[in-house]
């Protein structure tokens, strides 16, 4: 509940009308719920109906606009796909800004099922050599396992912020859950750097109304 009312707050003040979005839609299904069982004779049972139905409505609106406004307010800053990338949901292992120039194109890799993601943000020419760098670099530690690049931005071939998660997610899985273990520890032999990452907003997934962040 602490943590529902600090994401309440934190997104109210971004989003003056979440009362109106989340409550009127909510007290609309109890309302009707409630009519019908005065109608039907059982006001009781479609009143419990009513109110878990309006629970249901109310937190999936909350979760959705709490999320579109928590990535509004991180879109365009430097890692902001940093802060996505560590909200993902099971066993990823994330290094924030293996690589970065002095305009703050950022590279992050990220090891998972699927293998290890170079997932880069900022603009696509400087993107470049920092991405195949990286490439060559994680080749030489572990050249059996598949590398996939992922540019985040609204562009062509790119993938928007607010669909990082589930892009992620949809990709194959290729290593055993057993083998990341291992695999981590061969990138982190690679190192990382010390680029200074911003503390944006983005919540923990236990932040938000649980299955929002898919």
């Amino acid at each position: 509940m602490a943590q529902l009312r600090a994401v309440w707050s934190m997104t109210r003040k971004a989003d003056r009308k979440l009362p109106l979005i989340v409550l009127g839609p909510a007290l609309a299904v109890l309302a009707i719920l409630v009519v019908v069982g005065v109608l039907i004779g059982h006001p009781l049972y479609l009143s419990i109906l009513g109110i878990l139905g309006a629970l249901f409505v109310g937190m999936a609106l909350f979760g959705r606009r709490a999320t579109s406004t928590m990535y509004a307010q991180v879109e365009g800053q430097p890692g902001a796909a940093a802060s996505v990338l560590q909200t993902l949901r099971g066993d990823w292992r994330t290094t924030p800004a293996v690589a970065f120039n002095r305009n703050m194109d950022l590279v992050h890799r990220v090891v998972g099922r699927p293998g290890v993601v170079l997932v880069a943000e900022g603009s696509p020419a400087q993107l470049r050599q920092l991405i195949t760098d990286q490439k060559r670099r994680v080749g030489r530690v572990a050249p059996e396992t598949p590398i996939y690049e992922v540019l985040v931005g609204d562009g062509e071939g790119q993938v928007p912020l607010r669909k990082l998660q589930n892009h992620m997610m949809r990709l194959p899985r290729n290593v055993g859950r057993r083998e990341i273990p291992g695999l981590e520890q061969r990138m982190k032999a690679l190192g990382g750097t010390n680029a200074p990452m911003p503390k944006g907003p983005m919540p923990r997934p236990g932040q938000i109304p649980r299955g929002k962040l898919r």
